[in-house]
Formats: C-alpha cells, sequence, structure tokens
C-alpha cells in the first residue's frame, strides 16, 4: 500500500472545543498513522463573526486512503464528533478540513487541494509551520513561511496560544 502524507486542519467552536479536537485526533488514528499535533491556537471567527471564538490546530500523518477516501473519513469523523450542520463558516463542533495530500494539486466540486483559502488564515499557516517549516505550498512553491510572511494584517485571526 503506497503512503501519502496528509495536513489536516481542525477547529472547533462549540461544546467542549479542546475535547471535540482529541476525539477527532483519536479518531484520525484508525486510518492516519504517524499523526504529529501541532500546538493549539484560539482564534477569532472568519467569515460569520457574530460567534464564539475558535479552537485550531493542524495535524501532519500518513495514510494510504485516497483524497475522495479521506474526505469521506474525515466527514464521518465530524458527524461521530457531533458536528451540526448550521450554514457556510457557522458554530462548528468540529471542522476537518484536508490541507495538503502530498504535492496533489485537485480541483473538483467535492474536494480542492490544496485547501483553497489556507493561505489567507493564520490560524491555518501558523499551525502548519509549527509541523514544517519548510512544507512547500504546490500551486505557489512558496514555503508555508514565505506564505504567512506576506499575509495581510486583516486576515490575522489569532488570539493566543492554548497550554496543553
Amino acid at each position: 500500500m503506497t503512503s501519502h502524507k496528509i495536513f489536516l486542519g481542525l477547529g472547533a467552536n462549540v461544546g467542549d472545543k479542546k475535547a471535540n479536537l482529541l476525539k477527532a485526533i483519536e479518531l484520525l488514528k484508525e486510518k492516519v498513522s504517524d499523526i504529529v499535533v501541532a500546538p493549539v491556537y484560539e482564534t477569532k471567527p472568519w467569515g460569520y463573526k457574530e460567534q464564539d471564538n475558535f479552537l485550531n490546530t493542524a495535524v501532519k500523518g500518513n495514510t494510504s486512503l485516497s483524497p475522495i477516501q479521506l474526505l469521506r473519513f474525515v466527514k464521518d469523523i465530524e458527524k461521530k464528533v457531533g458536528r451540526i450542520k448550521r450554514f457556510k463558516w457557522g458554530p462548528r463542533e468540529i471542522d476537518i478540513d484536508i490541507l495538503f495530500y502530498d504535492n496533489l494539486i485537485c480541483k473538483d466540486h467535492n474536494l480542492e487541494i490544496p485547501h483553497p483559502r489556507l493561505h489567507k488564515r493564520d490560524f491555518v499557516l501558523k499551525p502548519l509551520m509549527d509541523l514544517d517549516k519548510d512544507l512547500i505550498h504546490p500551486v505557489f512553491k512558496k514555503t508555508v513561511i514565505e506564505v504567512y510572511k506576506v499575509l495581510p494584517k486583516t486576515d490575522c485571526f489569532i488570539v493566543r496560544t492554548i497550554k496543553a
């Protein structure tokens, strides 16, 4: 079986946010090996602003799942953690995004890799830098640090780092 290096973004702002993140990470271990977890950040909401702050982190690991299988797997985990679909960018018990899958560039109606807005969000870039500062964005051909350095202040949402 071929193993693929993946990076996932996780966020939660409903219920016991930290417990939701930890449960999701534990469930990921079923199909993702060698998981490394970035620090957790408290962040202001992005998109729809009238909601509680989020806890965000990222994980890297390896999987034999295809991109579509991985998408189905993380959506199933969201359901198991208790995610309720509300509205776009609204409150959520857990959100798991596929940020990178090897160096794949993929765009269809169900899935876009790399994540189409990761370069506009400090709460995604900072945990990615914590995991691999030399990680190259396959579309921009720049490291995540280089992408982070040109991020406009209007795209900065991190409030603080949460102690483990």
